[in-house]
Parts: C-alpha cells; structure tokens; sequence
C-alpha cells in the first residue's frame, strides 16, 4: 500500500525544489503568504503556551511542527468554504480569517471565542474525536443541494480514523458525492499510542479505497506540496468531483496538550530528524532570492505585536455572563436547572 500512496514532495529538506513542474507556480506572492501565516501562527502558539503556564488560559493544544499543513490547506480555500477544526487546527482557522482575540478567548474558556467573524463559515473546535468530519460532510452535502460550489474542509488525526465517525462521514461523503476535503494530519501519535498500536493499516490514505474516493498522501511538512494538493482536491470537488482524503505526514514537536508529558511514551531522540517546516520554507527563501532578514525581523516584530494586543483584548474584554451557564442548551429550563440558576445568581449577589 506505501507504494500504491507514494508520499508526494516538492521541497526537500534543504528547500530545494524536488518537482520542477511546479516553479512556475511559486511566484513570490504565494512565497511570502506562506511564509507569514506560518510564522504568524507559530507565535500565536507559543504565547499561548506562556499564557497557560502563567495561569492565564486553560490546558492548551499546542501544533508546532505542523503549521505547513494547516496554513497550506486554509490558503487552498475560498472565501465562502466552510472549515471544521479540532481543537488542534486554529492555526488553520486564523489563517481562513478567525479573529486573534476571539481564538484567545476560546482558550480562556469563553463562549464568545467559538463566534466565528461575519461571512465566515468556521465551525467551533471539535473536542470530541472525528465528530467534526458528519457535521463537514452535512454541511457539503447542504451546499450541494442548494447548487452552489461551496466545498467543507474537515480536519482530524490519526487517531480519529479509528472512530465510527470517521468511517460513517467517508461513506456518506462517497455515497452521495459530497464537496468535501477530508484533511487528515498525521502526526504519529494518537494521544499516547504510537500509530501501529492504533490501526494495522500502512498508511491512512489508503483508507479511501474502500469508500471509493480519491486518496492522497503527501508530505505534510512541505507547504508547497499541501497547498497545492489540496487545491487540486477542493478544484476537483468545485467541480462536481466528490470528495478527497489527503494524508499530510507531519510531526507535532511538543506535547499532545499542555498536561500531558510525551517524555511517558515518546521514545528520547524520536523526531529530532524532522527538518521544521518553517525552516525548510526558509531554506527555499534563501535559496531562491526570497530572503531578506531585515524585512523578516520587522514582520516578527509586526506579529509579536499583533499577538500581544490580541492577548490584551482577551484581558479587556467584558466579564462574562454568569446566566451563559444555563441558557443557550434548552428553549424552557427544566425546573431544577431553573432553581439552580436562581440560587446560582443569588450567592453571586453575596
């Protein structure tokens, strides 16, 4: 099966163009977009990390190592597409246009942060595991009927493929030839279960022959080659193609969350052979004539900013409602939640 889904790559390790077909393509625009959403959300990443272990967020999924997957899938999309993240995948969502704020917010454990900005189709994270891929799915299925050329992006990890739901949203989506672009990121762990514990399978794409759908599977560290498979597949589903799993092969450096402790299960050494993505988009830069260290220390600078005034409106934002804790789940509270409502506002009142 590896040979039947050979991975596809166009840059190297080093930055050096593998597939010449595609140097027309790079122009310097797409270059440079890549190159500032990726390390845009590395930094919102790594503040996010400091804000948890300051106390100033909750646990938090950090996803540096594969921002390469998620900025090249979202810059693959069109401005009406729908995306339905993880709780992984919010470098993918700051990148189709969620606000900063918001996303902190999200972090902080607020209802407001899943208030996605006006005209843009993004579901809030999925925690829960592969439920995201059913509601993508619907969602296509819904553009479909109603005759437009929206397509949905689900997200999910290699874990996620051992889920009913997984299997059930890629046949549904096969069935009924739906618009949707079933991205998977396959970092090698599933939580704290190397992936040969979790399916006997070689590789995830190849999962898609039993649903009777295109299956690809390519380097998930190499944005050139995310971005443009998964423009070919959301191109393919426009056109009335039906859906596509894509397996990014990629590898998250730190911990599955900011409580977990990889050291438990990940052997010592493991990854350190992996090249960063943004260090291999990097060496293309440099290679190419697109690197200019001055303009990339004053863009640092410029999101190193963008960040902290994020961080300072989450801090500025209005305290929240307390009722938020009941409302917004039942049309007419059942009388027991109702009294613990009133006594609820009753002790905040002192």
């Amino acid at each position: 099966m590896e040979a039947s889904f050979p991975m596809k790559q166009i840059m190297d390790e080093e930055g050096r163009l593998v597939d010449p077909s595609y140097q027309e393509q790079i122009d310097e625009k797409l270059v440079q977009q890549l190159h500032y959403h990726m390390l845009r959300i590395r930094t919102f990443d790594r503040k996010a990390i400091s804000l948890q272990r300051q106390g100033r967020i909750g646990t938090y999924p950090p996803f540096e190592g594969q921002e390469a997957c998620q900025v090249g899938s979202a810059l693959a999309l069109g401005e009406g597409d729908w995306v339905f993240p993880t709780y992984r995948d919010h470098g993918a969502t700051l990148t189709f246009g969620a606000d900063m704020v918001r996303m902190f917010l999200y972090w902080n454990g607020r209802q407001e942060g899943c208030v996605a900005p006006p005209g843009k189709h993004i579901f809030p994270a999925a925690v829960p595991i592969a439920t995201q891929i059913l509601h993508a799915v619907g969602a296509s299925w819904a553009e479909k009927r109603k005759g437009t050329d929206r397509v949905a992006i689900a997200y999910f990890g290699d874990g996620a493929t051992s889920e009913g739901d997984f299997h059930e949203g890629l046949n549904f989506a096969s069935v009924f030839q739906t618009p949707t672009i079933l991205f998977n990121q396959n970092n090698g762990y599933a939580i704290s279960v190397p992936i040969e514990r979790q399916m006997n399978s070689k590789t995830i794409a190849q999962k898609s022959v039993a649903y009777g759908m295109p299956g690809i599977r390519i380097d998930g560290n190499d944005c050139f080659a995310v971005y443009f498979e998964t423009k070919r597949a959301v191109e393919a589903a426009r056109e009335g193609n039906g859906p596509t799993l894509i397996e990014a092969v990629t590898w998250r450096t730190g911990a599955h969350t900011t409580a977990d402790d990889p050291t438990k299960y990940r052997p010592s050494g493991k990854g350190k052979d992996i090249v960063d993505p943004l260090v291999r988009l990097e060496r293309f830069m440099k290679n190419d004539g697109y690197w200019d260290e001055q303009a990339v220390k004053t863009l640092q600078d410029k999101l190193n900013d963008e960040v902290e005034t994020a961080v300072k409106g989450m801090a500025e934002f209005p305290a929240p409602n307390p009722e938020d804790l009941f409302d917004h789940v039942f049309a007419v509270l059942p009388p027991q939640l109702q009294e613990q409502k009133e006594f609820y506002l009753e002790f905040l009142k002192g």
